[in-house]
C-alpha cells in the first residue's frame, strides 16, 4: 500500500506550537431572570455553560445564545454580560460543592430557573510569546455535541476543578488547549475570516514583526522598522499586515500597548507614569487620553476598580 504524503495546511504548525495560560476559574450563577455584567478582561474569557439557557450580549456585536454544553471564547477587552432567561434548570450543578476554591459571581432575579457558567480568563501564546488573544476580534463558539473529543476533555476539566489533585494546573492547561485548538480548527476549516490571523502566523516575515511588537510593545517601533524586520517594503508590509490581522500595523501596536497597560495596572504596583513609559508613551497626559478612549476610565480609576 502506498503512503500519500500531504503537505500540511499553513496553520498546522501554528496550532502545534500554541500554548495557553488560564487564571483561576470562576463560577457565574444567575438565579432567576437577571443579568450579570462581566466588564472587559485584559485576557480572553472562556465560558462553559453547565446549566440553564440565556445569552451573552456585547456592546457592538450580536448576542450569542447560551445552552448547556456550549463553549464561548470572548476576545480580550470586549465588554460583555451574561443574561439568564429564568426558565429551565432549578438548583446548581455538582461542580459547585461547598468549599470549592473558586471565585463566585452571583446575580439574582425573578423566577426559579438558574443558569450556571464556568469561566476563566485565558492567554494564548506561541513560541514562548503571549498576547495572541489580542489578534481576536470576534467571539468563537463550540457546541460539545459537535465535538465528542472536546466533550470528554471538558468533563475531565470539570473533574479537575472539583477535586484538587497533584498536577491539576498542568492537566487543566492541556485540556483547555485541546478545547481552544478544536474551536480554531473548526473555524479554519469553515474559512471563517475571523481566524485568518492563525494562518498568517505561518508567514515568517509577518511573524518576526508581530513578535517584535508582542515581546516589547513599548519599544520605539516604526512602520519602517517593522517592515525591515519583516524583510518587506513599507507598502507591502502594511498591506500584508492589514490583510492578515485586520488592522494597520501601527493601529495594532497602539491597541496592544493599551491592552498591556491595562494588564500592568491590574497586576503590578508601578506608578501610572511608569506604566505609560513601559508601554511606549512619553507623555502621561497622552497616555491617559488614549486609555480613557479605549477603557472608558482613567488609568488610576481602572486600577482602583481592578484591585479594590
Amino acid at each position: 500500500m502506498k503512503t500519500v504524503n500531504q503537505m500540511p495546511a499553513p496553520h498546522d504548525h501554528v496550532l502545534t506550537e500554541l500554548d495557553i495560560r488560564a487564571d483561576p476559574f470562576a463560577i457565574c450563577a444567575l438565579e432567576g431572570a437577571c443579568t450579570l455584567g462581566l466588564g472587559r478582561a485584559t485576557g480572553a474569557t472562556l465560558h462553559y455553560v453547565l446549566g440553564g439557557r440565556g445569552q451573552i450580549s456585547f456592546q457592538s456585536l450580536p448576542s450569542i445564545d447560551l445552552m448547556p454544553g456550549r463553549l464561548v471564547l470572548v476576545p480580550s477587552s470586549l465588554h460583555h454580560s451574561l443574561h439568564n432567561h429564568g426558565g429551565g434548570q432549578v438548583g446548581l450543578p455538582e461542580c459547585r460543592p461547598v468549599g470549592l476554591d473558586l471565585e463566585e459571581h452571583v446575580a439574582r432575579g425573578e423566577g426559579c430557573g438558574n443558569m450556571v457558567v464556568l469561566c476563566s480568563s485565558v492567554r494564548l501564546g506561541l513560541r514562548d510569546t503571549h498576547g495572541l488573544v489580542d489578534l481576536m476580534r470576534t467571539p468563537l463558539t463550540l457546541d460539545l455535541a459537535d465535538a465528542p473529543g472536546v466533550e470528554r476533555a471538558i468533563n475531565a476539566l470539570v473533574d479537575e476543578v472539583k477535586q484538587p489533585r497533584t498536577g491539576r494546573r498542568a492537566m487543566i492547561r492541556v485540556l483547555l488547549l485541546q478545547c481552544v485548538i478544536e474551536m480554531l480548527r473548526q473555524r479554519l476549516d469553515a474559512g471563517d475570516p475571523a481566524v485568518l490571523w492563525v494562518g498568517a502566523l505561518a508567514n515568517p516575515g509577518l511573524w518576526r514583526s508581530l513578535r517584535a511588537m508582542l515581546d516589547d510593545p513599548g519599544g520605539a517601533h516604526s512602520l519602517e522598522g517593522l517592515a525591515e524586520i519583516a524583510g518587506m517594503s513599507r507598502s507591502r508590509f502594511a498591506e500584508r499586515f492589514q490583510a492578515s490581522y485586520g488592522r494597520a500595523p501601527m493601529g495594532f501596536l497602539r491597541a496592544l500597548r493599551l491592552a498591556r497597560a491595562a494588564q500592568l495596572l491590574s497586576e503590578r504596583r508601578e506608578p501610572v507614569k511608569r506604566v505609560a513609559e513601559m508601554v511606549g508613551f512619553s507623555s502621561r497626559s497622552a497616555f491617559t487620553r488614549a486609555f480613557i478612549e479605549v477603557w472608558g476610565q482613567s488609568p488610576r480609576a481602572y486600577r482602583h476598580d481592578k484591585t479594590a
